[in-house]
Formats: C-alpha cells, structure tokens, sequence
C-alpha cells in the first residue's frame, strides 16, 4: 500500500463539488486515509477552500488527517484509492443518458491522468450515468478489472432499506436489501432477498406497495433532483466510503456493485450491478445467486439499457 508522508494512506478524490466534499469530510472522520481534492484548474481554488475549511473542522473534531486541495494530477502521486464524482450532476428534467456526452469527455481526461499518476489505485466511479462510465474509465485505464468499481448498488440498497424499515415501522438497521442492474429506471430492487432480521418482507409488505416502493427506489435519485436541484450527495459519499474502506481494511463486505461480468448470469463484457465481495484485491469476486424468474427478466432488461449505453459511448 502506498503511504503518504504521514504514514497514512493516501484517497484522491476527483471533482470538488458536493459529493467530493462530503467524501473528504467523511474520509477525515473515520481516519481512513489522507484525502487529495482534484478538480479542473479553474476550481483549484474551490478545492483548496473546501481543504482549508475541513481541516480547520478537523481542529474541532480531532481528527489527524490531512485534506489538500489541488488542481494538479501530480498530487494523487500514491493514492491507493481514487475516487470520481467528476462531470456534470443532473438537473432537473435531464436523464442521466444526456449527461452522457458530456461526461465521457470527462471521464477520458481523468481515466488517462490516473492511469499516470495512480497505477496502482483501486478506482471507484461514482460519475453518470454510472454504468457507462465505469466501463470507459476500465478502458482507458487499462487496469485490470478487479481493480475498478462502481458505486451505485449500495446506495441504491441504502434507498430500498429506508422505504422498507418506514413501510414496516423497524429498525433500519434489522433490514437488508440489494438492488442490482444498471444503476437508472432498469435497476433491479431484488425481493426475494429482502429481509427483516432474517425473515423475509414478503411476509410483511403486499405485493402492490412492494412494487411501489420498487419504483420510488429506482427513481430514488430522480426524487432528489427534483426536490433540490441537483444530484444527491450525503448518501452517495457514504456509499463509496463504504467500499473504499472494505479495500483498505480488507474487510470483504459483500455488496452490490457496478463489476465487469465474465459470464456471470450470462453477460460478458459490461459492467454492471452484481452483488461482489471487495477486500484488499479490489473486486475478489463476483456471486451468482438465484433469481426468480421475474427477476431474471428485468435484470436481461438491465443488461440492454446497459449495452445500449456502452454502445452509445463507443461512438462518441
């Protein structure tokens, strides 16, 4: 693992906006590692606003991180995990396809300076639309594929798990569920695996306000948009902190993620959402669990959303 002079390890997270921000903030709170904020130089500024702001709350909090902020690549030199929120959020009536052009161009930028810079990192993508952009970042890259992810899955599950515990009146905590597929309206809330302390919800929920609750998650972003203007940050910078933390710490969390498929359920070459297990080798591995029949049909939906969207890219 590469360590920072400190002796810590060392996150580059790419884009200074809100999701950026709130992953330095979170990053420094759990002492994970030292955390360099990159954006273009015209927002170098912002990002060394924001660095100068976090540490000074850091004095407040007691943490003994250090937060840079930085327009130039140079600086990520070492990271063990870099993440990407770069590229324009959503606005308001905008689908994540049209934020593709636009953020491909993006993507291709930072893909080639990691690829410099950070050889060795464990790249999580967080940038839309989420399953094309993975897939070009791997590309450019060339890094193999373990060593590239991206986060939509969990935070995707984050969103089923409220509606479901606020449905039944429990504990959040006692729910677990994993949403897979392509991280947009296909996305696959898979039901048959939702559960209350072990017990399934089906015993609980009606098939109708389950397929409600379904749709709300999958337009769970789209909410958000809606309601502020811009895309989600708080639960989409804890979501990738959770995978950036099961890689440092080798935790092996089992969690849904954007992976490259060989042949699981069928589907080669794509990156999609599959439930993995993420530990010091990056994506160790890909399960394949059984699916209903239903969920077998909506995830093949998933997958060409998906391929259509990679195609897309591949011209452009």
């Amino acid at each position: 693992m590469h360590h920072t002079t400190s002796g810590r390890k060392k996150i580059a997270v790419i884009g200074g906006g809100n999701i950026g921000g709130e992953l330095a903030a979170l990053i420094a709170r759990k002492e994970l590692a030292d955390v360099v904020l990159l954006d273009i130089p015209e927002k170098e500024g912002l990002c060394k606003g924001k660095a100068l702001d976090l540490m000074q709350n850091g004095t407040l909090l007691g943490w003994d991180c250090t937060i840079t902020g930085t327009g130039n690549w140079a600086d990520t030199a070492g990271s063990s995990v870099v993440i990407i929120t770069a590229g324009v959020p959503r606005k308001p009536g905008m689908s994540r396809d049209d934020l593709l052009s636009i953020n491909l161009k993006i993507m291709r930028s930072v893909a080639e300076n990691i690829k410099t810079h950070c050889p060795d990192a464990f790249v999580i993508v967080i940038s839309n639309p989420l399953d094309a952009m993975v897939y070009e970042c791997a590309k450019v890259t060339g890094f193999p594929k373990n060593r590239v992810a991206g986060m939509a899955g969990v935070l995707d599950s984050a969103r089923f798990q409220l509606f479901l515990a606020q449905e039944m009146g429990v504990s959040i905590k006692d729910v677990k569920a994993m949403v897979l597929g392509g991280h947009g309206d296909t996305m696959v809330p898979v039901t048959s695996y939702c559960t209350v302390n072990g017990i399934p919800v089906k015993q609980f929920i009606s098939p109708e306000r389950l397929a409600s609750i379904c749709a709300r998650t999958a337009g769970g972003g789209g909410e958000i948009v809606k309601l502020m203007g811009t895309s989600a940050y708080y639960a989409p910078a804890t979501a990738a902190v959770v995978m950036a933390e099961s890689f440092l710490s080798d935790q092996k969390r089992l969690v849904p993620a954007a992976v490259f498929c060989n042949g699981e359920y069928g589907i080669t070459d794509l990156y999609i959402g599959l439930p993995c297990v993420i530990g010091k080798g990056g994506v160790e591995k890909v399960l394949e669990i059984t699916l209903t029949e239903d969920e077998k049909a909506q995830l093949a939906k998933s997958v060409a959303a998906v391929r259509e969207l990679v195609d897309a890219s591949a011209r452009l």
